[in-house]
């Protein structure tokens, strides 16, 4: 069995925190670990897994590669997306490439890098039952038992027996309204649809080809048109778009006669809003969940997030409150499904909060936006210890480095030399220059950018060990 982990959810309910450039795999819960961090530990958990397929955007490669290597749990192999198209494309894509490397007689678990499971023996327990079913064939999925009227998840319906540990799986249901999710809630049938999967790769590749066609021949052109002999692969840029942007229950589980579920018996959650991510929390006396230093007046059944800012509220009810360095959100918890609607919004505007943090995250470290203005911007810059920036030149921006601790290797036209700690260097407008860091310890540092535009895209690369463009 080779666990597939799709890690390209947006996160957009979970805005200002989840953003496009770092989204909710990558967020921190209370209990101080990522998303896909434990979604990587439970899947190498498992019995007999040594190794995992994981599928995201090119973009997050090196954030998720980061977390892997620090787990240090499995052998990670990697499909790298140009877009998002879904999750068809995405597993569709995976079991090509499992066919070619291990051959079609491969069992694989789809597992969501951004859903919260805590019990590893009854997850362990739902796999066996799952992949039992997988080996006679069936494309399996995971339904968990609801624990209240849920009005943010699909549903599915279970059907006749296939097994004491297998049914048939009759209908989807897409998110219902309050009063149908009571319904729900008392009928055993209805269970939360986890988009979870497991089958394998010849059963899942023929039914692609029996229902959808048109996908299965366009992923294939994909992945035969992609650098099969690079690690990690990226699919292919011109074709990879071409895919129908569909889901897997649209694509195939919703018209397969071979579609069964296990009835998952472990706690799970999709962690897919800020009322979710409150619940995690153990509320005081008052019904507060607090992340947050704070100040409470008369107040009840609020959460309250911020990393810096401590938040006041007085005599408010059932609010969540969510501050970062950039941006502030306050909703009702009634309305948590609803923040999806402001992102959408800023991204009506084009507005760059929808997309990035004041903190960015690159191959060779991060920066963060500390203060800008007319023609000037102040960035903090930290470059990890043997890492390096690409060589390139700006056309409209002049900047000024300054070390605050390490050491750090210039390339500034023809001029090459070591700066340390207090020392600095002025690099103009069109001369082609390279930052390294040949330490052995993070080299920080602060940027300051003049000139009469200072966007993130006046940027030429010449040469990148990362590989961007």
């Amino acid at each position: 069995m080779i666990p597939v982990i799709l890690s390209g959810g947006a996160g957009s309910r979970l805005w200002p925190v989840s953003r496009e450039s770092f989204p909710k795999p990558f967020m921190l819960l209370p209990d101080g670990e990522t998303l896909l961090k434990k979604t990587l530990r439970r899947a190498s958990n498992l019995t007999g897994v040594s190794q995992a397929l994981i599928v995201t955007n090119r973009d997050h490669y090196f954030q998720s590669r980061d977390v892997s290597s620090d787990l240090g749990l499995l052998k990670a192999d990697w499909l790298l997306e140009p877009v998002g198209r879904n999750t068809a494309a995405a597993i569709a894509c995976a079991a090509l490439h499992l066919v070619k490397t291990h051959g079609d007689d491969v069992c694989m678990l789809v597992l969501p890098a951004d859903h919260l499971i805590e019990d590893q023996a009854a997850f362990q327990a739902a796999v066996d039952q799952a992949s039992c079913l997988a080996r006679q064939n069936f494309l399996v999925t995971f339904g968990v038992k609801p624990m209240r009227p849920e009005t943010g998840f699909g549903y599915i319906q279970s059907g006749t027996p296939i097994n004491k540990n297998g049914w048939h799986l009759a209908r989807f249901v897409e998110k219902p309204d309050l009063k149908t999710a009571e319904q729900f809630l008392s009928n055993e049938s209805y269970l939360w649809n986890s988009g979870i999967f497991c089958f394998y790769a010849k059963t899942v590749l023929e039914a692609f080809s029996q229902y959808t066609p048109n996908l299965i021949k366009n992923a294939q052109a994909c992945y035969e048109d992609s650098q099969l002999d690079h690690q990690p692969i990226v699919l292919s840029p011109s074709l990879f778009p071409e895919i129908p942007d569909i889901s897997f229950d649209y694509a195939i589980m919703e018209h397969t006669n071979r579609a069964a579920v296990v009835r998952a018996d472990f706690s799970w959650s999709d962690v897919g809003s800020w009322q979710a991510i409150a619940e995690l929390k153990v509320p005081d006396r008052d019904g507060n969940c607090l992340d947050a230093e704070n100040v409470i007046v008369d107040s009840k059944n609020c959460y309250l997030r911020s990393d810096d800012r401590l938040i006041a509220i007085v005599g408010v009810e059932d609010l969540l409150v969510i501050d970062t360095s950039d941006a502030l959100l306050i909703v009702h918890r009634n309305h948590a499904q609803d923040v999806k609607k402001v992102v959408a919004q800023l991204k009506q505007k084009n507005h760059s909060l929808y997309r990035l943090h004041r903190t960015v995250h690159r191959p060779w470290g991060s920066y963060t936006v500390l203060e800008e203005g007319d023609r000037f911007k102040i960035k903090r810059l930290v470059v990890k210890a043997g890492a390096s920036l690409s060589s390139q030149l700006h056309y409209h921006r002049n900047e000024h480095w300054i070390v605050v601790s390490g050491t750090a290797k210039i390339a500034n036209g023809d001029e090459h030399r070591l700066l340390l700690t207090n020392q600095s260097t002025y690099i103009q407008a069109g001369v082609a220059h390279r930052l390294e860091n040949p330490g052995l310890v993070d080299l920080v540092m602060i940027e300051v950018q003049s000139g009469e535009y200072l966007g993130e895209d006046d940027i030429v690369r010449f040469e990148d060990v990362y590989g961007r463009e």
